[in-house]
C-alpha cells in the first residue's frame, strides 16, 4: 500500500462504524452469491460472509477485539431477532398444541443425541475433558452455548467455533438428508433443523417455508433450555469418571 492509503486505513480502522459497515457488506455479498447459485445449500450466506471477514481481518492484521467494537451492534440485534421468531410460531400455535407429545419426545431425543454423540466422539479421539465439555453444547445457539460451556468447565471460544460449524453443516445438509429420508412434513423438518442446527439452521428453515421456520424457532429455544438443564449433571458425571 502507498503511505496515503495506509494512513487512510489507520484512520478508518479506528471507527467502529467501519467494521459494522464491512460486516453488513460481507453479508450482502454472500446473500447475492447465494441467490446467483439458485439457493444452493453449499453457498450458505453465513459461511461465505464469515470467510470474507476472516480473509479481510487477516489481510489487514486486525484483531478480533477491534473488529467486534463495530460488529457488536449486529450482535446486540440477535436478542430482538430471536424474540421476533415468536411471531410465526404464534401463527402456527394450534399445530404446535396438536403435536405436543411428539415435540417433547423429539426434543429429548435430539438434545441427548447431540450431547452424547459430541462427547462420545471426542472421548474416542482422545480429547481432553475441557474439550469434551466445550463440544457438548454444539447444537445450542451461540450465546447460550458459550454460557453453558463456561459454567461446566469448557472453553467458550472453542464452543463458539463449533456451534457455528454445526449450524452451517446442518443448514447445508438438511435438504439432502430430508430428501434421502423421503420426508416432506414442514413441521417435522423445521423442528429437526432447530434442534440440530440452532439459529443458522432456523434461518435455513425459514427459506424452506414459514411453517418450517416456526417449528425450527420453537426447537431452537426449547433445546437451549433443555441442554442448559441436562449438561451440568452430565458434566458432573464426566468429571467423576475422568
Amino acid at each position: 500500500m502507498t503511505p496515503g492509503i495506509v494512513d487512510l486505513w489507520v484512520y478508518l480502522s479506528r471507527s467502529p462504524l467501519l467494521w459494522l459497515t464491512l460486516t453488513l457488506l460481507a453479508y450482502q455479498a454472500a446473500t447475492a452469491i447465494h441467490r446467483r447459485t439458485g439457493g444452493h445449500p453449499l453457498a450458505n450466506p453465513v459461511l461465505i460472509a464469515v470467510a470474507i471477514l476472516v480473509l479481510l481481518l487477516r489481510a489487514t492484521g486486525t484483531d478480533y477485539e477491534t473488529y467486534f467494537s463495530g460488529a457488536q451492534f449486529v450482535h446486540f440485534l440477535l436478542g430482538p431477532a430471536t424474540v421476533a421468531l415468536a411471531i410465526p410460531l404464534y401463527t402456527h400455535f394450534n399445530r404446535v398444541k396438536a403435536m405436543l407429545v411428539p415435540i417433547v419426545a423429539g426434543l429429548f431425543a435430539g438434545s441427548l443425541a447431540a450431547i452424547v454423540s459430541a462427547v462420545a466422539v471426542a472421548r474416542w479421539l482422545g480429547a481432553s475433558l475441557p474439550t469434551q465439555l466445550s463440544l457438548a453444547p454444539k447444537s445450542v445457539t451461540t450465546p447460550i452455548a458459550m454460557g453453558i460451556a463456561e459454567r461446566i468447565g469448557g472453553i467458550p471460544s472453542l464452543t463458539a467455533v463449533v456451534v457455528v460449524m454445526t449450524g452451517v453443516l446442518g443448514a447445508v445438509c438438511a435438504r439432502p438428508v430430508f430428501a434421502a429420508l423421503k420426508m416432506h412434513n414442514p413441521a417435522i423438518e423445521g423442528f429437526a433443523i432447530g434442534v440440530a442446527a440452532h439459529g443458522i439452521g432456523t434461518a435455513r428453515a425459514f427459506q424452506m417455508s414459514e411453517q418450517s421456520g416456526a417449528f425450527a424457532a420453537l426447537a431452537m429455544g426449547l433445546n437451549g433450555a433443555l441442554t442448559a438443564l441436562l449438561l451440568p449433571g452430565i458434566a458432573a458425571w464426566l468429571n467423576s469418571v475422568g
